[in-house]
């Protein structure tokens, strides 16, 4: 199964300006992450912190829910064909 993952605007030098990058085969959203980060490694480092767990200001969606509503990185992709990344944005 390939999963979209879409990318935004401040995290697309990190992956060599795409917009979206399909994954196959990622069970979890923590695989997807991990799979993602062996072809682009700094963009692993943006997602996640030294413990390995999501940072505190990005937040990741599989179709339109956070995944720290669900089961965090363990989030079944079953069934799914997007994730979203999205880093908090501060400002005003």
């Amino acid at each position: 199964m390939t999963v979209r993952v879409k990318i935004p605007t401040q995290l697309r030098q990190l992956v060599g300006g795409l917009n979206e990058v399909a994954i196959e085969g990622a069970a979890t959203v923590g695989e997807l992450i991990q799979k993602m980060g062996a072809d682009h490694p700094q963009m692993l480092e943006r997602i996640l912190d030294e413990n390995g767990d999501l940072r505190r200001f990005v937040n990741v969606y599989v179709g339109d829910e956070d995944v720290r509503f669900l089961e965090g990185l363990e989030t079944s992709l079953e069934g799914q064909t997007s994730v979203s990344i999205l880093p908090a944005v501060a400002g005003g």
